[in-house]
């Protein structure tokens, strides 16, 4: 009792700041404490650090979080032991060390502090507030009665030893899951799942799928809510909507779209411009605090593979009652906007409504028509004047968002199909219709956002930062040394200045190249309750509103919306707490789908490239580190050039210029260079090229 006592005085005196950020020793000191009761303190106060009621920083000092300045974040590892803290309040990124990483791992919550170091960027962890992983996936070793998994993801960097009697028959070199126990020196774990044998694609893909915890089978009770609201017969739920249904709506998305949340309308009146953006109301069947509903936020977005689709909703709903399918009913709510001829929106509203898609239009069909082919034409001569109009209005407001400094990034992404069991990687492309679809999608996203900001609503906006001082800083550096002139501030840089940059590469062969550098500058866009902008696109206000059936984000902004259009007050009351928890979630969900779909197209890259060993391509050199040279191929495939592989000796690499230089030969971003794949490595998921010459 007496040491229970004297424990929570000693907190008590640490949380006033009588011992402010001061060491056992010296707060013995300042006691005039003898040995024995220094020991005791001591005790104490690891004690409290072990309860999670004060922390200790690597100088032995101890406080409080306030105290030290701590501030709560993720931790991004490294195969290399260091890693990078991303905190929660948006500040900067800080580098950790190796010996500062202390027990954390990849993917960990942790509370960190700046230490300063030589660039003033360096952090150190204080304590690990929650282990970011409870399963790990990876390849199994058996060692004595035991055995270990060493897990795919290389960021972790440890070993997980898995006791004799959890091994569970797992194969040696296989493919597992494991229920990771944290504690004590090491980590340990329980083989729970064996995916199979290690290189099959498949068990690699499912691998993947586990590894980023991403939810496949539907629970059936959410199984059985979708189909009875499948069931439901719009006719009885239209009470109170504005009919559309005579009226001239399409769809426009790819051959392969399988869900269709939103349909378009477009017609001139005069000089201005009437814009319909109809979208699917699957709020209307998704009641909030539903089973559907649980399962939608835990998911937080759809995420697409080539052979596959992960759903955020059962298909009872996404590919049934909430698509919007051509010649049938569906329940929308629509954004109806006028927008005068320079791309201004001098009226915006927003309604629930019913609508009759009437075609259900490809980006090639439509594309067809606004370029005049006859076939096109001939095949639908109901949407012609509606195309072209529709087309007149894309140009419009894209000359609008670049004048106010949209950042039209041009990024070609690798556009993987898996078909009949062959992969293939064709050139995606960039057509009227794309641009008319994004455009329109946006001007509704934009106005919605508006009209609920003036409504001083609950509400989860899309932010994009404006790109930090040392990203615009690094980019700045990356341009000089490519001989491009730089024309900002990077204290200050400004969409604008962005596009300026971009519109005078036109033509150039570095254009794609500083696109893609230029997208790593800027700072990722995140879902918030506060209205912060978007950067690049140049949007004083802006929220994710089109795509309801695959976003959380979209599903949640509808049920306000549709609140507001009845009873604001209810809706401020109802959903002011909701909207911080919904955008935190949201972000997660929508960082880790972004994660999974690049490792699985990382890995059908591999399977792609592996039956082209030893063929020679041309390339552009897109990455240079100290250990290598990245190049990438016309269709968007990259590779890895390791340095002990190319033809010279005592390379030098220079961090700041982008730039590695051998006695002979020199490798800087945007040279032209021909190269032979030499292999794949499964494990990395990565191609490596063999450096032949120069172009």
């Amino acid at each position: 009792m007496k040491t229970t006592n004297a424990k929570r005085l000693l907190l008590d005196s640490i949380v006033r700041g009588d011992f402010y950020l001061l060491t056992d020793r010296q707060i013995g000191a300042k006691l005039k404490l003898g040995r024995r009761e220094s020991l005791a303190v001591r005790d104490m106060l690891d004690a409290l650090c072990r309860e999670g009621e004060l922390l200790r920083d690597s100088k032995n000092r101890y406080g409080t979080a306030e105290q030290f300045g701590a501030k709560l974040g993720r931790i991004t590892g490294s195969e290399r032991g260091f890693g990078f803290f991303t905190p929660d309040d948006g500040s900067d990124d800080l580098f950790l060390p190796a010996h500062t990483m202390k027990t954390a791992l990849h993917g960990d919550r942790v509370l960190a502090i700046c230490v300063g170091g030589r660039q003033g960027d360096e952090g150190e962890i204080l304590a690990v507030i929650s282990h970011g992983f409870r399963e790990a996936v990876g390849t199994f070793r058996r060692e004595g009665r035991g055995g270990v998994l060493l897990p795919d993801e290389k960021r972790l960097n440890v070993r997980i030893r898995i006791p004799s009697s959890k091994c569970k028959n797992c194969p040696d070199g296989a493919k597992a899951v494991a229920a990771v126990s944290f504690g004590g020196n090491e980590l340990t774990g329980e083989i729970v799942e064996v995916l199979g044998e290690s290189g099959d694609f498949f068990v690699e893909e499912r691998a993947i799928i586990r590894a980023h915890e991403l939810r496949e089978a539907f629970p059936e009770p959410v199984v059985r809510e979708a189909e009875a609201q499948a069931k439901r017969n719009p006719d009885d739920d239209l009470k109170g909507r504005v009919d559309l249904r005579n009226k001239l709506i399409i769809t426009v998305d790819s051959e392969d779209t399988r869900d269709i949340d939103d349909a378009i309308s477009v017609k001139k009146k005069g000089d201005l411009y009437e814009l319909g953006v109809h979208i699917a109301d699957v709020s209307h069947y998704v009641a909030r605090n539903g089973a559907i509903d649980h399962e939608a936020f835990a998911r937080g977005t759809s995420v697409y593979f080539p052979d596959r689709v992960l759903p955020m909703l059962p298909t009872a709903l996404s590919n049934d009652i909430c698509s919007l399918n051509e010649g049938v009913d569906r329940l929308t709510l629509s954004c109806f906007m006028t927008v005068t001829g320079t791309g201004k929106v001098i009226k915006k509203r927003v309604a629930r409504s019913v609508i009759r898609s009437a075609h259900r239009m490809t980006y090639t069909a439509v594309t067809a028509i606004a370029e005049g082919e006859a076939a096109a034409v001939a095949a639908y001569p109901d949407l012609v004047e509606m195309v072209n109009v529709a087309a007149e209005l894309t140009k419009i407001l894209t000359a609008a968002r670049e004048k106010r400094g949209g950042v039209a990034l041009d990024i070609r992404e690798a556009k993987i199909l898996y078909e009949n069991g062959k992969i293939s990687i064709p050139e995606a492309p960039r057509t009227i219709s794309h641009e008319m679809i994004e455009q329109f999608m946006v001007l509704a996203n934009e106005s919605v956002a508006t009209l609920m900001t003036e409504k001083k609503l609950p509400f989860i906006y899309r932010v994009h930062a404006r790109p930090s001082e040392e990203k615009a800083t690094d980019f700045a550096t990356f341009l000089k040394e490519a001989g491009v002139r730089v024309r900002f501030d990077p204290r200050n840089v400004s969409p604008s200045d962005y596009r300026d940059l971009l519109r005078s590469l036109e033509g150039s062969p570095l254009f794609p190249l500083v696109n893609r550098v230029m997208l790593r500058s800027m700072m990722k866009a995140v879902y918030a309750p506060e209205n912060e902008g978007h950067f690049g696109l140049a949007s004083d206000c802006y929220c994710h509103f089109t795509s309801p059936i695959r976003r959380y984000p979209d599903l949640c902004i509808h049920r306000i919306i549709k609140a507001a259009l009845t009873d604001q007050n209810a809706a401020q009351e109802s959903y002011r707490d909701f909207v911080k928890t919904a955008s935190v979630q949201s972000s997660a969900c929508e960082r880790n789908a972004a994660e999974a779909e690049r490792d699985v197209d990382a890995l059908y890259i591999v399977a792609y490239m592996q039956d082209k060993i030893g063929e020679e391509y041309e390339a552009t050199v897109s990455g240079v580190t100290a250990y290598g040279v990245f190049a990438e191929l016309a269709n968007t495939v990259e590779g890895f050039i390791p340095i002990e592989t190319l033809p010279d000796d005592n390379y030098e690499y220079n961090d700041e210029k982008f730039f590695l230089r051998g006695m002979r030969l020199s490798f800087r971003l945007g040279e032209r260079v021909r190269v032979k794949v030499a292999a794949v490595d499964w494990g990395a998921r990565r191609v490596h090229f063999l450096f032949l010459k120069k172009v």
